[in-house]
């Protein structure tokens, strides 16, 4: 992604359901990213926080409407 201020959308309990949710998003046209503290995905059970889904603050609103939409 450009050099843009990023926002989180969701908390996910791991890596696996924030690439399902980042799916549907790129499948709206969003670009977003995965961040967890887990080396790379090499040790999952490093995460403390969870895992984030970012998107562009310009995007958020609607990323948002997305992932709520498809929690339903």
């Amino acid at each position: 992604m450009d050099d843009v201020t990023l926002v989180s959308v969701g908390d996910f309990p791991n890596r696996i359901e924030a690439e399902v949710a980042q799916s549907a998003l790129e499948a709206a046209g969003i670009e977003s990213s995965v961040s967890a503290d887990d080396a790379g995905g090499l040790q999952p059970g490093l995460w403390m926080s969870g895992v984030k889904l970012l998107v562009r603050e310009t995007d958020a609103v609607r990323a948002l409407e997305i992932l709520n939409s498809s929690n339903r």
